[in-house]
């Protein structure tokens, strides 16, 4: 027999059926969190700048564009996108971590470093403008600008309430580029294209910003949600009303003139999206997102790739 155990000790139970270590998950692949850092994960954000930019290669073309100037700005959208949400990402990183909605990126947790950001921010920018300068001169002088609105953007939250409105001259800067692309100039029809994705553009972004306003006031970041108040779907209609009446503009100096059949289908799938927000919480917020992204393209989109086909 062997020793007895001092008084008060047990002896230790083992089954033979239970793991000493127990498994751990695998590790997420690096090349995936800077997948997620450039949000190629979610394509729709690519589609918001894809769309007005395609409007703006046809009806500057009057039509199919050359499909060189096609594939350099398609592919110059993804990677612009691309670079523009690594660089916010980059400078929200003290704000991140503190939002519901985006504490969960791939610089808020730490599993890349800021440094590798900006590196990859680099990178994207650099193919970006090798492919901008296959265009003509105007092209290339107005790409500078654009590289100046993607870089700017992310910080103007911490010091104004229309960061909405300047993500809207960042995300739709392919629109008088694309103009310059094919025309050699810009005319007051790309202009008024590119006043229309402004509006919209702030519109659905204040959307995101009314689910993140309560985590934005409690960090101290500003936005046209916390501009607006409680006056913020009023403003929302207001913006959306005016983007209408710019398209419809647009429409009347492009000629296409099925454009006032479209915008009643707008019309009326606003006010229905409107009145779907009695109180603003994340999951109306996010339907009437969905809604509005997907719908107001898909209509605009394929009315003018009807007109000019």
């Amino acid at each position: 027999m062997g020793k007895a155990l001092p008084e008060g000790q047990e002896y230790p139970i083992v089954m033979a059926d239970t793991p000493l270590i127990s498994p751990q998950s695998p590790a997420t692949p690096r090349w995936r969190h800077y997948w997620s850092l450039m949000r190629a994960d979610r394509p729709i954000g690519t589609l918001l700048l894809l769309w007005p930019t395609w409007w703006a290669l046809w009806l500057a073309a009057g039509g199919l564009p050359p499909l060189w100037t096609l594939f350099v700005f398609t592919a110059g959208v993804w990677l612009t996108r691309s670079a523009g949400c690594v660089i916010n990402d980059y400078a929200d990183r003290w704000l991140d971590p503190h939002v519901e909605r985006t504490k969960a990126r791939p610089l808020a947790t730490g599993a890349i470093s800021g440094r590798a950001a900006l590196a990859l921010f680099a990178v994207l920018m650099l193919v970006a403008f090798g492919l901008v300068l296959t265009l003509n001169g105007l092209t290339i002088g107005l790409s500078f600008i654009g590289v100046f609105l993607a870089a700017s953007y992310p910080y103007l939250k911490r010091y104004t309430h229309l960061p909405q409105v300047y993500l809207g001259m960042s995300f739709g800067w392919g629109i008088p580029m694309a103009f310059a692309a094919v025309q050699g100039e810009v005319p007051l029809l790309g202009w008024l294209l590119y006043a229309g994705n402004i509006l919209w553009s702030t519109a659905y972004d204040t959307w995101y910003a009314m689910v993140d306003r309560e985590d934005d006031l409690k960090m101290g970041s500003h936005s046209t949600a916390i501009l607006f108040g409680d006056l913020d779907l009023v403003i929302q209609g207001v913006l959306y009303a005016l983007f209408l009446a710019t398209m419809a503009l647009v429409g009347v100096r492009g000629k296409t003139v099925r454009g006032q059949r479209v915008g009643d289908s707008l019309q009326c799938r606003t006010q229905r999206s409107l009145g779907l927000v009695d109180v603003v919480t994340r999951e109306t917020c996010r339907h009437c997102a969905t809604i509005l992204l997907t719908d107001f393209f898909g209509h605009l989109g394929g009315f003018f790739w009807c007109q000019q086909s």
